[in-house]
């Protein structure tokens, strides 16, 4: 399976810090919140991922090359102007090839396990006895958005629910879901992701563990602080007596 990693986002709401730094390079823990994301990747096994990008996009590509100091190979989907999230992702599925891919917004930091969401993509496979169109992972609402996006009944996603989350900006996805899309053409992702629900073609799991979405300089900063004193206490942890 391949991976996307979204990095096209202007990220107003980061200025000034977007003005002269793409948002995916901005650093939490002493890495660029990028960085945290290949990591992972190669950490899974996954081997080769493609990453968008717009908004000084060249900065992105000279700061992470061709992937190889973390054993991956990265293409570049570069846009004139952010195409949005389907779009993005439409643009890009060339180099994503035939079948299911995953896609991470570059804009958050978690610690989802890459490994177990293939599994648990693939059992939803069986499960349903279908090819889901979307496998969505959803979250715990933060303060910023407490109205939720989706909720979850019985592994399928829905619209509406008793408890709806979040949706986390992790997904896998089939290229047939972006087939109405042309290349180069902006295209928000939630409309697919709706019609794909009324035709019980997506699925959707919950996750509870360390997730944050980075939108504005606080909480950038609140993540890095928490991130290094972790390191710390680690490292005092690690010291021989």
């Amino acid at each position: 399976m391949r991976a996307m990693i979204l990095a096209a986002g202007r990220g107003e709401r980061m200025r000034p810090l977007t003005d002269h730094t793409p948002k995916p390079l901005l650093k939490v823990g002493g890495k660029p919140l990028i960085v945290w994301h290949l990591e992972r990747l190669a950490q899974a096994g996954f081997t080769e991922v493609v990453i968008n990008h717009a908004h000084l996009g060249e900065q992105i590509e000279a700061a992470l090359g061709n992937g190889n100091q973390w054993h991956l190979t990265i293409q570049y989907s570069p846009e004139i102007i952010a195409l949005e999230t389907a779009g993005g992702i439409a643009n890009a599925l060339p180099m994503l090839g035939d079948k299911a891919f995953l896609v991470v917004n570059g804009d958050t930091f978690t610690e989802i396990d890459f490994v177990q969401l293939k599994l648990s993509y693939q059992l939803s496979r069986k499960l349903f006895a279908l090819d889901p169109l979307a496998h969505l992972v959803l979250v715990d609402n933060p303060p910023q958005h407490p109205q939720g996006d989706f909720a979850i009944e019985a592994g399928m996603l829905k619209n509406e629910g008793a408890h709806k989350l979040t949706f986390s900006g992790v997904g896998i996805y089939q290229p047939a879901l972006f087939a109405s899309i042309a290349r180069g053409e902006p295209a928000k992702l939630a409309p697919l992701l709706r019609s794909a629900i009324a035709e019980n073609k997506a699925t959707a799991e919950y996750y509870s563990g360390i997730w944050h979405d980075i939108g504005t300089p606080e909480r950038l900063m609140q993540l890095d602080i928490a991130l290094n004193k972790a390191a710390s206490l680690n490292l005092s942890a690690n010291k021989p007596s």
